[in-house]
């Protein structure tokens, strides 16, 4: 690798390169998955702003998160893909820091959004009477573009360290994705200063997005038990059910992928942690808010006219 000029860098990626047989079938599963994704949450989109019922915070958070879905499934996917049918599977230095930085802002912005929904849940049984007033589309604006700014303030910080560092040495990227541990294994530098600010930056974002959607909904559960008879607690648990599906599989993934020692990071463990929320959730997400969800089902009927 050239130490002087990091125009003239590039990376390779190994990912799923030890499997050379599979090359074919994980690039057909894949490009299946990505376009099913792209189509769900489109629809979604488009279901969300033509049905008029729909027109609540709720889904305007929803159609706002299925919009993030689709920006942070195209910075990963559509590369892997190339990848899997390419005998050279390379990315320049600022290729590589470019999909860093929108893989973080995505990412990160994911998490404070699935955080407000928790939220917006939260006034809405705890607090029905002051819920439009809470809920304000100026409050739900602002609530949105907190969510893109964090993304990108965690974003420009951590990809802003990592590629300050020295790279001189080997440039294979054991992954599919220009990720912030691959990249860091392969500096030349000292990277003990970058890992803990990304775990503090992982313990304020994930972890702290993560609290306050178990306080959020701890309130809820309690306010439920307290002033529900049995057919408003399936209603509430019906609604809630959905995004707790949802937090679980990305909050999870994330938080083993991130906050664990450094030892004990294995490529494979490492991989497939990475395809649950990057390729696999985004698949999931658009299909558990619609089916489990009433008010979404009354509208795919109207707009289609069943």
């Amino acid at each position: 690798m050239d130490k002087g000029n990091h125009t003239t860098i590039e990376f390779i990626f190994i990912g799923f390169s030890a499997i050379p047989e599979l090359q074919f079938f994980l690039f057909a599963s894949f490009l299946c998955i990505y376009n099913i994704s792209m189509a769900a949450h489109m629809f979604l989109i488009v279901l969300y702003n033509l049905s008029s019922n729909l027109h609540t915070p709720m889904y305007f958070f929803l159609a706002n998160f299925s919009f993030l879905e689709e920006c942070y499934i195209s910075t990963i996917t559509p590369n892997m893909l190339k990848n899997l049918l390419s005998n050279h599977k390379t990315i320049t230095f600022y290729g590589c820091a470019v999909q860093m930085y929108c893989f973080l802002l995505l990412g990160s912005a994911e998490c404070n959004l699935l955080a407000v929904m928790a939220y917006d849940r939260y006034n809405a049984i705890c607090h029905p009477l002051l819920y439009n007033v809470i809920m304000s589309r100026n409050a739900c604006v602002k609530l949105i573009v907190s969510s893109w700014l964090i993304g990108l303030m965690v974003a420009i910080i951590q990809t802003f360290l990592t590629f300050s560092l020295h790279y001189c040495g080997p440039n294979k990227i054991n992954h599919f994705y220009c990720d912030i541990a691959p990249l860091m294994a392969l500096a030349c530098s000292d990277t003990r200063f970058n890992e803990i600010v990304i775990f503090m930056l992982v313990l304020c974002v994930v972890v702290g997005a993560f609290l306050l959607t178990i306080v959020s909904y701890t309130q809820i559960i309690w306010a439920i038990l307290k002033h529900y008879s049995l057919a408003g607690f399936k209603k509430a648990f019906s609604t809630c059910s959905s995004h707790l599906i949802v937090v679980t599989i990305f909050y999870g993934s994330a938080s083993v992928m991130y906050l664990r020692p450094k030892t004990s990071y294995g490529t494979d463990t490492d991989r497939f942690l990475s395809l649950m929320y990057t390729v696999i959730a985004p698949l999931l997400n658009p299909f558990i808010y619609s089916l489990r969800n009433n008010d979404v089902k009354v509208a795919v009927k109207k707009m289609l006219k069943i």
